[in-house]
């Protein structure tokens, strides 16, 4: 297998991407190293948010400890779920974490799942909980989204945009390429290329933009769980168009939608119904007190 990965668009070419490494003759995925960063990366920036809004930074590592495990499960689960004909005949493979395999969204209810509940053991406010944690958890999904250059998945149809990635045609698993692609093969020096759009970039430069505006809002948010219905909110918008770019949808069986882009979109709207209710009851609240504080001193005066 060739393992180039080029950006030609860019004047970018990375001779030597390899999937993995050896020591001790075990084989050592790059996938995982980079999940393994983005973990820790996103545990550090919720300890330091928890630290800088005054809470305590422990609880959050200790959250993260269970929280981790629950989300890579729940990331597993739902990636088999809908993608079941690739384990039907395999059902071992269900556990080789190695050869990637993980949706986010599957990781994500079951970490918020997971904080819901130990929020609620450790007699914590869940929503000032979320509202930290998500900071953590969008961090990740920033780094981690580079488990999949390594993988050579997650990508999208055929383009010729300046970020446009050229990988080659047996790098990849041959049921994501598409007949596009194949109309525009590219053979180099013998080596047969598709050329595609990196959606695995794209969304975690999307996402860092969402993490840097959670980062500003955190203090100005008008009540709690706000940052984390925003990160809902932020998420969901970019996945929306990114996951219709991508030739790896999971799909609802028989119906065939893409069950990532359908919840994205349901998650925008949740979030944004949410975020106006409580806006607006909020200056509700407000002028009525405000109110009522004028009949107070009016009736002092008196």
């Amino acid at each position: 297998m060739t393992d180039t990965i080029s950006f030609p668009n860019l004047g970018i070419t990375l001779n030597h991407v390899g999937k993995s490494f050896q020591i001790l003759g075990i084989d050592i995925a790059y996938y995982g190293i980079v999940i393994g960063i983005a973990i820790v990366c996103g545990i550090f920036l919720a300890m330091a948010v928890a630290k800088r809004t005054k809470q305590d930074p422990d609880f959050y590592f200790d959250l993260a400890m269970i929280a981790v495990a629950t989300s890579l499960i729940g990331a597993r689960i739902y990636y088999v779920i809908f993608s079941w004909d690739l384990y039907k005949d395999n059902v071992w493979g269900i556990f080789d974490f190695r050869s990637g395999g993980l949706a986010i969204y599957g990781g994500v209810i079951a970490g918020v799942l997971t904080t819901y509940l130990v929020a609620k053991w450790k007699k914590k406010n869940f929503l000032l909980v979320a509202d930290t944690a998500c900071t953590g958890l969008i961090l990740g999904q920033v780094i981690g989204r580079w488990g999949n250059f390594f993988n050579r998945e997650a990508f999208g149809d055929y383009t010729n945009n300046l970020l446009a990635m050229r990988l080659p045609l047996d790098a990849v698993r041959q049921g994501e390429v598409t007949e596009k692609m194949m109309e525009h093969l590219q053979i180099i020096d013998g080596v047969e290329y598709i050329q595609v759009h990196p959606t695995f970039l794209y969304e975690s430069l999307w996402n860092l933009g969402v993490l840097v505006f959670l980062l500003w809002y955190t203090k100005r948010k008008k009540f709690d769980g706000e940052v984390f219905l925003l990160y809902l909110m932020g998420y969901g918008l970019g996945r929306m168009w990114i996951e219709g770019l991508r030739t790896d949808q999971l799909l609802f069986p028989k119906f065939g939608f893409p069950v990532s882009q359908i919840l994205a979109g349901l998650m925008v709207l949740a979030s944004l119904t949410i975020i106006l209710v409580k806006r607006i009851k909020g200056k509700k609240q407000k002028r009525a007190g405000g109110t009522n504080e004028s009949k107070r001193n009016t009736e002092t005066e008196n």
